[in-house]
């Protein structure tokens, strides 16, 4: 059984027991959370699909840890023109396990 999610901006295919990186939700570590922006379902051969979601399908997951991402450089340079801006770029995350699915 597996379930498509959005949140973030994002997209995210989940089964349960497994762990990802998403972008920053509240909470503190060792919650859970529900995500009510369930997309899809499939179990199987029974395939659910919302337009766009499903009402009464939720997947809970359990904070595990909050983090920073890598650094991003970004670099702007013009040649000849005495011209350069750098700038740095972190980005804060949230790492979930699910727990469960209920379509």
């Amino acid at each position: 059984m597996y379930a498509v999610i959005a949140t973030g901006g994002k997209q995210y295919k989940v089964t349960q027991g497994e762990t990802l990186r998403v972008e920053k939700l509240t909470g503190e570590e060792g919650s859970t959370v529900k995500l009510d922006n369930v997309l899809m379902v499939a179990d199987g051969d029974k395939v659910q699909v919302g337009s766009p979601t499903l009402d009464k399908a939720t997947v809970t997951a359990k904070i595990t840890a909050h983090g920073r991402g890598d650094k991003v450089e970004i670099i702007k340079f013009r040649r000849r023109k005495h011209s350069r801006r750098q700038m740095g770029h972190r980005q804060s995350y949230t790492e979930i396990e699910v727990t469960e699915i209920k379509a």
